[in-house]
């Protein structure tokens, strides 16, 4: 931990916390970084909630910026102050929290700066880009009492919710093993030469800390996904969602060994991430294993992106149907036993209870902690695909036990740049 790490996050933490003290029944000054696809949900998500009000955009496209003005103008909103450089936001003391929907390359270091600002965050999934990001976030979230919460929106989730209670009834037997898996189409992206970068973007502020590379478009927005620099591939993507649940489900933490394997199988474009993974989480006494087929059209067991639950006794299986979110029980003999599904505004919920931990300064059911033991998973899913070989992890260090290849994936590299985080 650095100078500018202890003094600045504990000088913040202090002002943040006694501003709180006197305003805690007011509204909740929100600013947003990143406000592109998903970026746009949250906005218009988090705008719906009447304790809260949208101070400050943030976006190093200034036609991100646009679009997310005309969906609050939908809502009835006043345009709130912009920027292109997150700082201007964090700098403000009436902003209580912020939302960050970044590419995976920002979250974490966006978060770091926030939590040393006296700021809460909530932060897509996955919470960090590497392994080693997310033991950062959680360490500075506890050092700066700053509540971070996780884009896992079946934490609260009231069916997913119901369903990890009746797996963990009994009713189902002892739960030995869970499969989550991905087989959500995608689109081939096809091959594009390095290019101009467009009018209204700040690509060197797009870019951040992460290693300088020539703008492309199939690197750019949302295809930022499938590069190594930027995404984590569909298994930090929707797999964060499943592995999640899956995890959660099982009641398990660190896994001892992950096997298994990932690669480039279908697709034959700019996509440097696997569409094709199978790999195995041992804890010992419990197994986890995911699966991800990205080039598929049809589903698996019924869903897309789904998680199944197996006991000595019966199978929960979870998932959407008809785009409802539900979930199903099978008995021993396979038999479907009962089928429990409803319409809901998940987000509403899950926004509810960021805000209301801001208040009560409780921490929420996707709390930084748990998010990085689920976020890990997919990290560890990658590092498999990249090294193509067992791992053994060290639950104490956060590392891969004698394999400096796998490690060199365990944390990055940062280009100079004032949001990389300085205590690495």
């Amino acid at each position: 931990m650095n100078r500018r790490y202890f003094f600045a996050g504990a000088a913040a933490a202090a002002t943040a916390a006694a501003r709180r003290a006197t305003a805690a029944s007011d509204k909740v000054n929100l600013a947003f970084i990143g406000v592109g696809g998903r970026g746009r949900g949250l906005v218009s998500s988090f705008a719906k909630l009447p304790d809260v009000n949208v101070a400050h955009l943030v976006d190093a496209d200034q036609a991100s910026l646009e679009r997310a003005f005309a969906r609050l103008e939908q809502n009835g909103i006043e345009r709130p102050p912009t920027s292109g450089d997150m700082r201007r936001a964090l700098d403000r003391a009436d902003i209580d929290a912020v939302v960050i929907a970044t590419p995976d390359h920002w979250h974490t270091p966006a978060a770091l700066l926030a939590c040393e600002a006296g700021k809460d965050v909530y932060v897509e999934k996955p919470c960090s880009h590497n392994v080693r990001e997310g033991r950062l976030l959680v360490n500075a979230a506890r050092y700066n009492e700053r509540i971070v919460q996780h884009g896992t929106q079946a934490r609260n989730r009231p069916s997913t919710v119901r369903a990890i209670d009746y797996a963990k009834s009994g009713k189902i037997g002892k739960v030995l093993m869970a499969k989550a898996w991905n087989i959500q189409l995608r689109e081939d992206i096809g091959h594009k030469p390095d290019g101009p970068v467009p009018e209204g973007v700040d690509y060197d502020t797009w870019l951040g800390p992460a290693p300088w590379i020539p703008f492309n478009e199939n690197r750019f927005h949302y295809k930022w996904h499938w590069h190594w620099h930027f995404g984590t591939g569909d298994a930090g993507n929707d797999g964060a969602h499943q592995l999640d649940i899956a995890r959660w489900a099982l009641g398990v933490n660190y896994p001892q060994t992950i096997s298994g394997m990932g690669r480039k199988v279908f697709f034959d474009d700019d996509q440097q991430t696997p569409d094709t993974m199978n790999v195995t989480f041992d804890y010992g006494d419990k197994a986890l294993i995911w699966e991800m087929r990205i080039w598929t059209p049809y589903k698996m067991e019924g869903v897309d992106n789904g998680v199944a639950v197996y006991g000595t006794d019966g199978m929960v299986r979870i998932g959407r149907w008809n785009r409802r979110w539900g979930f199903k029980v099978f008995d021993a003999q396979g038999g479907e036993v009962m089928h429990d599904a409803e319409t809901e505004d998940e987000m509403a919920v899950h926004g509810r209870d960021f805000i209301d931990s801001i208040k009560s300064r409780k921490l929420p059911n996707a709390d930084i902690g748990i998010a990085h033991l689920s976020a890990m998973h997919c990290h560890l899913a990658n590092i498999v695909s990249r090294v193509n070989r067992t791992l053994r992890f060290d639950s104490e260090s956060e590392t891969v036990i004698g394999d400096a290849e796998a490690n060199l994936h365990v944390k990055r590299r940062y280009r100079r740049h004032w949001g990389a985080p300085g205590h690495v």
